[in-house]
């Protein structure tokens, strides 16, 4: 899950305590001891911006990867950034089995691996709580992680000067950024990755988080839906009594949400297309 982290300055300088350290379902070598991502399968190898490629999933992750391509999430994501940002150089968005170790940016290898895993991981957790499948849940939570992702790389870009939490929230923040860009469909996107947060911290520790450069899950939760009512509080007027917010937050949550987008708007500014 989402909530399993470390940091882009532990071991491998790996963000978020998510690049796994096994490959598996056939992936080749580079001869020193790394996996080889080898050529991207969507644009010429010396384009910029992001670009995608799929490595063949472990048996169990056959599902996973075959829900990634059905629904699209990587390839949408892309595009969206491309669209979006004006990037000086390539970030390889790579679908894999990552042994449980969760989604990653590296920032020495300028790519982010998208796990085939997580989407049994996320579906059980929906599941657990009673929502079934949730397939659209689980391509929410994955977008969104994505998302999370790339705000990591936009930071090497403009804001290279964050501590490792600041530098997380951030991330949390421009994946709020891009999803309530698109109006009410992005704020459905949000909702379900608000509620994996809330429900990742029901299962396990409320107060967990501390122990990475992650807040903890309930503040992750909580400040996405803030956004939420923040953004278009018409639409989520609901939020205005979640148990995540207190009332006198819920009253400063446009406020919260303007600093939010003006503030990555204007570091963003440079490379903004």
């Amino acid at each position: 899950m989402r909530t399993s982290a470390g940091s882009r300055f532990g071991s491998g300088r790996v963000w978020a305590g998510l690049l796994a350290s096994v490959l598996l379902g056939g992936c080749t070598s580079s001869g020193d001891g790394t996996e080889d991502p080898g050529p991207p399968t969507s644009g010429p190898p010396d384009r910029r911006g992001f670009v995608i490629r799929f490595e063949e999933p472990a048996v169990a992750d056959r599902d996973g990867a075959a829900f990634l391509r059905e629904r699209k999430v990587m390839e949408t994501v892309t595009a969206t950034l491309d669209a979006f940002v004006r990037m000086d150089r390539q970030v390889t968005v790579v679908g894999r089995s990552c042994a449980g170790e969760g989604s990653a940016y590296d920032p020495d290898r300028l790519r982010i691996d998208v796990c085939y895993d997580e989407v049994a991981e996320e579906r059980g957790l929906f599941e657990r709580a009673g929502r079934g499948r949730a397939d659209d849940d689980v391509a929410a939570v994955l977008v969104e992680t994505l998302y999370h992702e790339a705000g990591h790389a936009l930071v090497d870009v403009v804001r290279p000067t964050l501590t490792d939490r600041a530098e997380e929230d951030a991330a949390d923040r421009f994946a709020a950024l891009m999803l309530l860009r698109q109006g009410p469909d992005g704020e459905r996107l949000l909702r379900s990755a608000a509620e994996e947060y809330r429900l990742a911290a029901a299962e396990g520790d409320p107060a967990a988080g501390g122990a990475d450069e992650h807040s903890p899950d309930l503040v992750r939760a909580a400040n996405h839906v803030c956004f939420l009512y923040g953004s278009a509080p018409e639409r989520n007027l609901d939020l205005a009594n979640s148990p995540l917010l207190s009332p006198a937050r819920a009253a400063g949550c446009a406020a919260e949400w303007t600093h939010v987008r003006d503030a990555w708007t204007a570091d963003l500014a440079p490379v903004l297309r």
